[in-house]
């Protein structure tokens, strides 16, 4: 029961696709299978510390609004060993950063006191945003900098992490908006309201979307767009246009970040398959 509730307070679908994300952004770098598994495994540790600790901080306001689905605000769990395991696993995500080395130590480290920030107090602000903005925009270099002679990623694959994390942020949070009115919670995609929220997600994965589209070509990495990249780039650009749809005929609905989550998947493909 316990490691089921804390399973269930991790964000299980956000947590299982960045997982899958960083794994496949570290075959395209290049990693070899052993430190593969490292930052494959650091990530998971990571994502799982930042989804408990966000359901520790949130456990008065989920019951509050009758959250069924929150082990922690149901008590399946207690908010003590919620907050041990959070720790546990922030712990462990730093411990297997330090063999991949210093410059991922880092990068990892920067983007996990973001997201924790943003758990702890942020996601109220006008400035809820800038955690996934900072540390999508990192996570590509997680994979650059695992491998042999770690380097930033491409500034090209930086920015099109941080459109995809404005936009896993502006889709998340829509089906909680009256729920977060109620206890408080106001940031930017509240005061922007849903149907903006989702046309502003829509273009950052369209922006995604044309960085890994013509920033190979532009940084002189390839000679032209293969067909393969336009391919992939005409999904992602559908699922963008799905979304905004779905968001002006239906009501905010946890399917646009799901379609959001798939953009990404789609993207990280995208970079394996024309390395």
């Amino acid at each position: 029961m316990l490691v089921r509730g804390l399973w269930g307070s991790t964000h299980p679908g956000p947590t299982l696709v960045v997982t899958v994300l960083a794994v496949a952004l570290g075959v395209a770098a290049g990693v070899d299978a052993g430190r593969l598994a490292l930052l494959g495994v650091a990530v998971f540790a990571g994502q799982v510390s930042v989804g408990i600790s966000n359901d520790a901080i949130d456990a008065a306001r989920d019951r509050a609004v009758g959250r069924a689905d929150k082990p922690i605000a149901t008590g399946e769990i207690s908010e003590r060993a919620a907050w041990t395991a959070a720790f546990i696993a922030l712990g462990l995500a730093l411990a297997l950063s330090v063999p991949l080395g210093a410059g991922m130590l880092a990068a990892h480290a920067v983007a996990l006191a973001s997201a924790w920030a943003y758990n702890a107090g942020l996601k109220a602000t006008p400035f809820s945003l800038v955690p996934f903005v900072v540390s999508f925009g990192l996570f590509p270099s997680f994979a650059t900098l695992s491998a042999p002679g770690g380097t930033l990623a491409p500034v090209w694959v930086s920015i099109a992490g941080a459109a995809l994390g404005a936009a896993v942020h502006l889709t998340n949070v829509l089906p909680d908006l009256e729920d977060d009115a109620r206890t408080g919670i106001r940031g930017l995609p509240h005061r922007l309201g849903a149907r903006v929220s989702t046309v502003l997600a829509a273009l950052g994965i369209l922006v995604g979307a044309t960085a890994v589209l013509v920033g190979p070509v532009i940084a002189g990495a390839a000679p032209v767009i293969p067909v393969v990249a336009w391919a992939f780039f005409a999904a992602v650009a559908v699922v963008a246009v799905a979304a905004v749809v779905l968001a002006l005929t239906r009501s905010p609905h946890r399917v646009l970040f799901r379609l959001t989550m798939l953009a990404a998947l789609l993207l990280a493909v995208q970079l394996v398959v024309t390395g």
